[in-house]
């Protein structure tokens, strides 16, 4: 069976340090397979030099070949720059909906009553973000104005996307947009969700107001997952929250998707939510976690028994890592950068030798 290829996009400071370490849990050697690498620099030195081309390049190869890992990069403030490398690849790849699943790690005490995974399925485009804004007046008189859209086919993603998770995941949708005050805006995210839980019934749906959403989730008991779908400026702000609940951003990887006509996933990119920690950088002390299950998330996606035999198997070590007492300090411990990767790759290595090669 040929190799199957993840497209590697490359990036900054101690981002692209973590994105190195982790991809070693991805040689043949620990997964039993080869994959081919389809790399792009996507470092703010490269986009400047390249006027942004090996960002559309990279994104081209993503559409290719279905599935990416990508390490966090820098987004210049000037407005005359190269710009936010994630909006260009978004944007160039189609993509709809990002997802992101805070789930409880091992020896890591989470905030109030919340046991199970919570998963956020929000907008990848559109809303707050990329809005045409101006102001008008002088002195006390001055307004300034925002002109948000988004559109059915997005909400719609969400929305599909949101159930269809839950439905395999045993999950409740929950949460939702303020369509109470916004019945005309956010109304159509709500009428997508409606729509889709009548499509599939039997997965529990419990729709709430954004801001009930954030007040019933500080005081969550129940142990059944929650999937929440949002707009794009809520669920990047429920993202974090939901992070910090289960006591770090470094515990979880972000997935960034977009889809064909039937609603499937056609290409995805999966990175770490965290920026490049710049002070970290070279110290070999951040937390490769999320970059680690990045690939074990990106490798999900891919068309090969092998790879999706390979995914759980990473989750399982990385997680079974941090159980028997290996972390950063960042989550308590003592080990490095490379040592909790070693640690990882050993306890994958070990767990698939015990279930046999990864045939087709």
């Amino acid at each position: 069976m040929p190799a199957p290829t993840l497209v590697i996009l490359e990036g900054d400071q101690t981002g692209q340090e973590l994105l190195a370490d982790a991809m070693r849990i991805l040689e043949p050697a620990v997964i039993g397979f080869p994959i081919q690498f389809d790399r792009y620099d996507l470092s703010l030195v490269n986009r400047r030099a390249t006027a942004n081309r090996v960002v559309f390049d990279a994104a081209h190869a993503l559409m290719r070949h279905g599935a990416g890992v990508k390490a966090a990069t820098i987004t210049p403030e000037s407005k005359n720059d190269v710009g936010s490398p994630n909006r260009i690849l978004r944007e160039a790849i189609g993509a709809s909906v990002i997802f992101r699943s805070g789930r409880r790690l091992p020896r890591i005490r989470p905030i109030g009553g919340i046991h199970a995974p919570i998963s956020v399925v929000r907008m990848a485009v559109g809303d707050a973000y990329g809005a045409k804004e101006w102001r008008s007046g002088e002195g006390i008189a001055e307004i300034a104005c925002r002109t948000e859209t988004i559109e059915r086919r997005i909400c719609r993603h969400v929305a599909e996307y949101a159930f269809a998770y839950a439905e395999k995941a045993g999950a409740t949708v929950f949460g939702g947009p303020k369509y109470t005050v916004s019945p005309i805006y956010e109304g159509m995210l709500k009428e997508e969700m409606d729509a889709a839980a009548a499509r599939r019934p039997e997965v529990d749906y419990d729709p709430q107001l954004i801001d009930a959403t954030y007040a019933l989730l500080l005081s969550a008991t129940s142990d059944k997952p929650l999937v929440i779908p949002s707009l794009n400026r809520d669920g990047d702000c429920l993202s974090d929250l939901v992070m910090q609940l289960f006591g770090s951003i470094a515990g979880a990887e972000s997935v960034v998707l977009s889809f064909d006509d039937q609603l499937k996933p056609s290409t995805i990119m999966a990175e770490a939510p965290h920026g490049t920690a710049p002070r970290l950088q070279g110290k070999n002390v951040a937390n490769p976690l999320a970059m680690i299950l990045a690939c074990a998330a990106a490798l999900s996606y891919v068309d090969d028994p092998r790879a999706t035999k390979a995914s759980p198997a990473i989750y399982d070590a990385a997680l079974a890592t941090l159980e028997g007492g290996i972390a950063t300090a960042d989550l308590g411990g003592h080990a490095s950068t490379t040592e909790f990767t070693d640690a990882v790759i050993a306890r994958v290595t070990l767990g698939l030798s015990k279930h046999g090669p990864l045939s087709p």
